[in-house]
């Protein structure tokens, strides 16, 4: 249909502009500017969800995975998307698939992949929740801060769920906690766990590397056999990520 179509003024065919758009996006794509993917949702187990947002890093999409959980009372968000555009449509497509709110957000460390949601949830009403090292750091590093923290490890119940959280020290940050799940066996790492895809730790900037093995085994000591485990970014659910993870801060080290 393009090819046959003329522009009355020039009487050139239209399609050479095109096929000049077709090859600028493959410049685009070749030069490393790839199109960001959006927001992925995936079934894990019963009324679990892992989300999977992205960021253009180098010019590439990286992902980072965060959690969901649908109570008979409304939904537990687990971290924040990473990019702000996914803010609004993660609620959205909550809503659309379950008919249910977000009733609680919980953030698992200061860094943008875990909290940058934060005060966008907190205006729309929802509770949002931090360990107080989070909040100490969100403040420092002039980050998105939760309405609410707590000093201690924290048992929360909304509805039928329950869950708590642990700090088991530092590794990726200083301040990054887990969240589990008992009775679905479910434990959610966040960036303090490293997919069984990762060979090596990741960005380490604001890591303690020599208390992480430490971090790890008391992490592994407390949650022996999970069902699923959710590290910050790439593959996730594998129970060997504990493993895998300890291993590759050995190496490091």
């Amino acid at each position: 249909m393009i090819l046959q179509k003329h522009n009355t003024n020039t009487q050139q065919p239209v399609y050479v502009t095109a096929v000049f758009a077709i090859l600028l996006l493959f410049s685009n794509t070749l030069f490393g500017q790839a199109e960001i993917p959006k927001l992925t949702i995936t079934p894990l187990t019963d009324d679990f969800y892992v989300y999977t947002t992205y960021k253009d890093l180098d010019g590439k999409p990286f992902p980072s995975n965060s959690m969901y959980v649908v109570s008979d009372k409304g939904v537990i968000l687990i971290d924040t998307p990473w990019d702000e555009s996914d803010f609004q449509p993660l609620l959205d497509s909550i809503y659309k698939r379950h008919q249910k709110k977000v009733v609680l957000c919980i953030a698992t460390h200061f860094h943008d992949d875990s909290s940058a949601g934060l005060d966008y949830y907190k205006k729309h009403g929802i509770p949002t929740y931090t360990s107080k090292l989070t909040h100490e750091l969100s403040v420092q590093e002039g980050n998105a801060k939760a309405a609410y923290h707590f000093e201690k490890d924290t048992v929360f119940t909304v509805g039928n769920k329950k869950f708590e959280t642990f700090y088991p020290g530092a590794g990726h940050t200083q301040d990054n906690i887990v969240v589990w799940f008992e009775k679905e066996k479910v434990l959610y790492g966040g960036c303090l766990i490293k997919s069984t895809e990762n060979n090596d730790l990741g960005y380490t900037g604001d890591a303690d590397i020599d208390a992480w093995e430490g971090t790890m085994k008391k992490l592994i000591n407390k949650y022996p056999k999970p069902s699923y485990v959710i590290p910050g970014h790439f593959a996730w659910d594998s129970p060997k990520a504990l493993q895998h993870t300890l291993k590759l801060v050995k190496k490091k080290r």
